[in-house]
């Protein structure tokens, strides 16, 4: 009896062992099948840059939902950013060629425009480092002043902005800071006290300010210090 008891445990944990493994595989697999899209990607607009105009549109053709390219230099930050109007969090869950995918790709909130005051991309923290995870390293004053540029072009524009503010704090709860909710400045005073509060809210002084009419570049990713932590870093175009 004990005999049939060890075999049946045995077969158990085999059987569990077997499927985590083809589990993680799989797994890894997607994963560096979604990685390989989005540097395949990342090299076809670097080549088109050495030999075209529009070296997006290629990218616009593919997929309609492109509004610009994201890259932060000598970080992984180097991703197209997306936006679909009819559900807003697609690229959530979704690539760039629009399969499922654990990863998502940046994109920008669905209410904002690229005219809008504020900006606001979204990409997730990936344990691999890609996506926004690199936000993080803004946690030190000093990778903020070696990375202080946000480079984001739009199909008709290059846009550089510099980062006044680094924040963590809490999503969709009254205890958190809804920076989110701060698209396009009604008066001065909204813009002001917008600014106020992630100047407030930083982690240092990045010594650059924004005043009333600057156009803004706000980006997040999740932070696991506390639930539904965000890591929020805020730039302003130069």
């Amino acid at each position: 009896m004990k005999n049939k008891i060890c075999i049946i445990a045995i077969l158990a944990l085999t059987a569990i062992f077997a499927v985590s493994t083809y589990l993680y595989i799989s797994e890894y697999f997607d994963d560096r099948k979604q990685i390989d899209e989005l540097e395949s990607i990342a090299q076809a607009v670097e080549d088109s840059r050495q030999c075209s105009d529009n070296k997006y549109a290629d990218l616009y053709a593919q997929n309609n939902d492109f509004i610009g390219w994201i890259r932060i230099d000598d970080t992984a930050i180097n991703y197209p950013v997306m936006q679909s109007k009819d559900s807003p969090n697609y690229y959530l869950n979704h690539n760039f060629s629009k399969e499922y995918s654990r990863f998502g790709v940046p994109y920008m909130q669905v209410n904002c425009s690229l005219s809008s005051d504020n900006i606001i991309v979204y990409g997730h923290n990936m344990k691999n480092k890609s996506m926004f995870n690199e936000l993080t390293q803004y946690r030190s004053n000093d990778f903020c002043n070696s990375h202080k540029y946000i480079k984001f072009d739009t199909l008709s524009e290059e846009r550089i902005y510099e980062v006044i503010a680094v924040f963590k704090t809490v999503a969709y709860s009254s205890e958190g800071f809804e920076y989110y909710t701060f698209v396009n400045a009604k008066t001065e005073n909204d813009f002001s006290t917008y600014i106020e509060k992630c100047k407030a809210l930083s982690l240092y002084d990045t010594g650059v300010n924004a005043e009333y009419g600057d156009k803004l570049i706000t980006l997040s990713t999740c932070e696991y210090s506390q639930k539904n932590g965000r890591f929020v870093v805020v730039a302003k175009e130069i």
